[in-house]
């Protein structure tokens, strides 16, 4: 009988481009794929992609903000009900809610392996603690306490991340930890894509004010100061999160002309293609998938000296590190590559080697496997 890997996620619509090639590994290995995700179901073509690989969907009662503790209940009632029926061996469970409840699920249901997966902080651990941010850290910081001792191993996706956790006693030292170079990306999907002939920044993302939104709009409305003929794009949608931007403030950047809204795009490739430069000025990730997605097709990359996003770029080698809110040095970074087209094309050439050698997908979930013991 083929061994049972329960994954539990908590965007179902992410399935095949964040997880898929980690499914395919398992499956290679001989493991009995299940995947517990919150209704409503994937998209239609998400579901048939994972039923062609022979993997079992369950839906579960998850919201994932919010704090109602009897939505909450539920839900960890609901896993550990699943968990007891399936039997499996092995949980891998990833962003907060589904690695707290998943784990503590895993623990009740004697569950053989237990794992997490922080793939980043999320809004309690950016922006001053203070409020109603500082009580969600303070209770998110005790949930993953629980959680968390009860793994036998915890993946992160940059050491700045598992050293805060670690400080903060939110990790403890009985259980051990890796860092992950994020969750990959495909370097033969996402290949290299001709640079246009003019200058167009790209930003890809939910639209929140902790992944440097405004920041890029305001940059972008310097640098057409001087330079009017670059364009600046985006690309995400207004999430359901206490930071997200307002209609109101999307529509003025739209109107006025200063930035492209190309709203939620099932596939990026073709937006990657037609930027010079990927932005993100986020002040914290995990490791942002967007951005392998831009260096894994030969763009240069603007970031912020953050967690997780430092980790991706190194300093005037393949982009620019700029400080986080630093709106003008921000600017000022779009205008160097405004003024060395040959400066982007060579770094977009060392973003393309950078992810070749380090953000290989096959080789992030090796090291996951590896990290797991299975062989």
């Amino acid at each position: 009988m083929k061994p049972i890997f329960l994954l539990v996620a908590s965007f179902p619509d992410s399935l095949i481009r964040f997880r898929g090639p980690l499914v395919d590994l398992l499956i290679e290995k001989g493991i009995c794929v299940h995947i517990a995700v919150p209704a409503p179901c994937p998209q239609e073509k998400v579901l048939v992609a994972l039923a062609k690989k022979g993997v079992r969907l369950h839906s579960i009662p998850l919201r994932r903000t919010g704090l109602n503790p009897i939505n909450d209940l539920r839900l960890l009632l609901s896993l550990t009900a699943l968990m007891f029926r399936l039997r499996p061996q092995f949980v891998l469970s990833y962003t907060i809610k589904p690695v707290v409840y998943g784990s503590i699920a895993a623990w009740l249901a004697g569950v053989r392996y237990r794992f997490a997966l922080v793939t980043g902080l999320g809004y309690a651990f950016t922006g001053t603690a203070s409020g109603k941010r500082a009580f969600l850290r303070r209770l998110i910081q005790r949930l993953y306490r629980v959680a968390l001792k009860r793994t036998h191993r915890v993946f992160f996706q940059n050491p700045d991340d598992e050293a805060l956790f670690r400080e903060l006693d939110v990790l403890p030292y009985t259980v051990p930890s890796t860092v992950v170079n994020g969750s990959g990306v495909d370097v033969a999907e996402y290949s290299i894509a001709s640079l246009p002939g003019k200058p167009c920044f790209l930003l890809i993302g939910r639209l929140l004010g902790d992944k440097g939104v405004r920041e890029y709009a305001q940059a972008a409305q310097r640098v057409k100061a001087t330079y009017p003929e670059a364009v600046f794009r985006l690309v995400g949608w207004i999430d359901d999160n206490p930071d997200a931007i307002t209609q109101r403030e999307l529509d003025q950047w739209v109107d006025s002309g200063l930035l492209e809204f190309l709203g939620r795009l099932d596939d990026v490739r073709p937006a990657i293609a037609d930027c010079s430069v990927y932005v993100l000025p986020s002040y914290r990730e995990g490791t942002p998938r967007t951005v392998l997605e831009a260096m894994a097709m030969g763009r240069p990359v603007i970031t912020t000296d953050a967690p997780g996003c430092r980790e991706t770029v190194v300093d005037g080698d393949n982009g620019f590190l700029v400080p986080v809110k630093d709106v003008q040095a921000l600017a000022d970074a779009m205008i160097k590559m405004i003024d060395s087209p040959g400066l982007v094309a060579k770094m977009g050439e060392r973003s393309r080697q950078i992810a070749e050698t380090k953000y290989d997908v096959h080789r992030v979930n090796a090291a996951m496997l590896e990290g797991m013991g299975i062989q």
